[in-house]
């Protein structure tokens, strides 16, 4: 064992599968990528199937003898359920095994804190944690139980450790909003300026670990960093790119998506995640030689429609070609001639060409040209934001008031304008161009 390891800590990994719910064996594999991703040493792995959780220990009170031994073999610090525990749970299971013990979704928390390097990123990972911990605070520890006294900021007479540490957390959470909030109005206005200036958004998606970031190198020569291991990269980068046929795009690559991604983690970078939802066209990467890809996908289009991006236009690229036998770079199309999904080796740069050719196909197609007729009753606000949106082409009135407009936008503005009224702007109009 080098020195290394000795240095790392020491950890037993846990799987239950629930034959009630959705777990299932392949999630172990998943489990020992995510331990290895937050630096761990696997001491040993303990896996069982039950028909539904124990109250008081989740795996049973026969494992927990099984866990014990393991832990003590291995001389292991730590315990990592690949499943979600209680508060309770965890206190029980690690008074009866004597080490920490965590779950999947700490264990998650923990590697993006590992991995958050922009401002906006530490805080949106610290919100997680602090929104974790206080489900946590709840008769999670004995010193909690202490009484208090004293006055103003230390708290009134007979005030409890656990209410001191709870208002303690939620005045972090409160200035924490309060910043990422600040944030996300500077990106706004990033994202403004892009949209006045005609940039179509490109968004790279896709499950961790599908080679995103080896893609956005490629294209972008950008230097993100890239390894084989889940959630490589964390932190939104963007990056200007003159398409080849001309014409520019902006290429945006975030965070990937992983199964049963806490709900608060998407809750939390949803601030971040508003880059995809805002794109023109999401790349969709997969790993083409995953034995498990139709499932990440429909994982990865769940969080897309959970942070609102579910019909932002996709094209598929099938990552990793260099990794399947005779798998050449092609595109494929639907019946009606529009692409929908690309071949290509990010790592070798087979079918980069026939990537941007497709892009650039794509781009041109999305754009909206239109002569709207409005009546006068709504013409003000509409005019209003498509003069936000630098959209307006021409505009002249009729003699009965109406007013008529002629528009060029992305085809992606034009739908969210139709969900922000509430009825379809194509009522109005008069003939496409």
């Amino acid at each position: 064992m080098t020195d290394n390891l000795h240095r790392r800590i020491r950890a037993v990994l846990v799987h239950c599968e629930i034959l009630s719910d959705a777990w299932d064996s392949e999630d172990l594999a998943e489990l020992r990528l995510l331990a290895v991703s937050a630096d761990l040493h696997i001491a040993d792995v303990l896996s069982c199937r039950r028909e539904g959780p124990d109250p008081r220990f989740y795996i049973g009170s026969g494992k927990i003898d099984e866990l014990k031994a393991l832990v003590a073999s291995g001389e292991a610090e730590l315990v990592v359920f690949n499943n979600h525990l209680s508060p309770a749970q965890e206190r029980n299971i690690s008074s009866a095994v004597g080490c920490k013990i965590i779950d999947r979704t700490a264990l998650i928390l923990e590697i993006f804190a590992q991995r958050a390097r922009t401002y906006e990123g530490k805080l949106q990972v610290e919100l997680a944690q602090l929104k974790y911990s206080a489900t946590r605070l709840v008769r999670g520890w004995t010193h909690l139980e202490r009484q208090k006294g004293g006055f103003g900021l230390r708290g009134g007479p007979g005030e409890k450790q656990l209410e001191l540490d709870r208002r303690e957390l939620n005045g972090r959470i409160f200035a924490i909003n309060n910043e990422l909030e600040r944030v996300k109005n500077q990106r706004e206005s990033g994202r403004k300026s892009r949209r006045k200036n005609e940039i179509p958004v490109l968004s790279l998606a896709g499950y961790t670990n599908a080679g995103k970031s080896t893609l956005f190198n490629r294209l972008t020569g950008a230097g993100v960093y890239a390894a084989d291991q889940l959630f490589a990269t964390l932190d939104p980068t963007l990056r200007r790119f003159d398409l080849p046929s001309g014409g520019s795009v902006v290429f945006a690559d975030t965070v990937g998506f992983i199964r049963h991604l806490p709900h608060d983690l998407v809750a939390a970078f949803r601030a971040t995640l508003q880059e995809t939802r805002d794109a023109n066209l999401i790349l969709h990467v997969t790993d083409c030689c995953d034995d498990r890809m139709e499932d990440n996908i429909a994982q990865v289009n769940a969080v897309l429609d959970e942070i609102g991006a579910g019909e932002v236009p996709q094209l598929m690229v099938y990552n990793k070609i260099d990794l399947a036998e005779g798998l050449e770079p092609h595109a494929e199309r639907d019946g009606t001639g529009r692409p929908t999904g690309v071949f290509v080796s990010a790592a070798t740069g087979e079918g980069i060409d026939l990537l941007l050719e497709i892009v650039t196909e794509l781009v041109r197609k999305n754009i909206v040209e239109l002569r709207l007729l409005l009546p006068p009753e709504l013409a003000g606000r509409i005019r209003s934001d498509l003069y936000e949106l630098r959209s307006v082409v021409s505009e002249e009135c009729t003699d009965d008031g109406m007013c008529v407009v002629n528009i060029k936008l992305p085809r992606t503005s034009f739908n969210q304008l139709d969900k922000k009224y509430g009825f379809s702007l194509s009522g109005f109009v008069v003939r496409e161009q």
